[in-house]
């Protein structure tokens, strides 16, 4: 017996993605406080946060769309352990920020679970049965259940949003690439501290016929056309 599947032709690049709707998930990178807000670990380091916040209102109506459509969610924390266990010396210790993490900023101790500073936007906060993945490190699939969840729900296509672009987005994107998905970046639901970052991780992802996956605009999802198979 055959389930119906409703695929989406969407607009993307380097080709068109052909996305099935009952089985992609999209998942929210690190839309947290700490990396979007004055006074985090994103603002420490020297970064001009208004960058990142930019992007929320774009990031919130992918997020409706995806609702709207009955799709999996995942929104991910990077966020450690209160004794920082799980965060070793060589990322502790990068850099010379005005905060390092676990050290006491306005919003409460840096990137440690359970702080204020550590949780999402208010715009961005999952809703009940969305799926949390709190994670160490950059990838979200190291160290977390999210490659078991996935795998669980069937899911063979992944849309990803969030920041920063090339740091926890790109690393996860390339990591469910090593995992078989097939993957697309929403471009403008995603943000880096260095516009040029971004640009160069578009193109990255995209070349050679799309060697990481796909990338389009909020806008091609919006209009894609679907084609209904059994």
């Amino acid at each position: 017996m055959s389930h119906t599947i409703h695929w989406l032709e969407i607009d993307a690049q380097p080709h068109t993605y052909k996305l099935p709707l009952e089985k992609t998930a999209l998942v929210m990178i690190d839309m947290q406080r700490d990396f979007i807000q004055p006074g985090g670990f994103g603002a420490a380091l020297g970064n001009d946060v208004g960058r990142l916040a930019d992007t929320v209102k774009v990031a919130r109506q992918l997020l409706d769309w995806c609702r709207a459509q009955g799709m999996l969610i995942a929104h991910t924390r990077e966020a450690h352990a209160a004794d920082l266990s799980d965060c070793p010396p060589a990322k502790l210790n990068r850099g010379s920020p005005a905060l390092k993490i676990g050290d006491a900023g306005p919003m409460g101790r840096i990137l440690v679970d359970g702080e204020a500073g550590s949780d999402f936007v208010p715009e961005l906060v999952p809703l009940p049965g969305e799926l949390e993945i709190v994670k160490p490190g950059k990838g979200a699939f190291y160290a977390t259940e999210l490659g078991s969840l996935l795998q669980q729900s069937g899911v063979t296509h992944l849309l990803f949003a969030g920041v920063t672009t090339e740091v926890c987005v790109q690393t996860t994107m390339r990591e469910a690439n090593d995992r078989g998905y097939e993957c697309l970046l929403v471009e403008d639901a995603t943000e880096s501290y260095f516009p040029e970052f971004k640009q160069a991780t578009l193109a990255m992802i995209r070349s050679q016929g799309g060697i990481v996956g796909w990338t389009a605009p909020l806008s091609a999802l919006q209009g894609a056309r679907e084609n209904v198979h059994g």
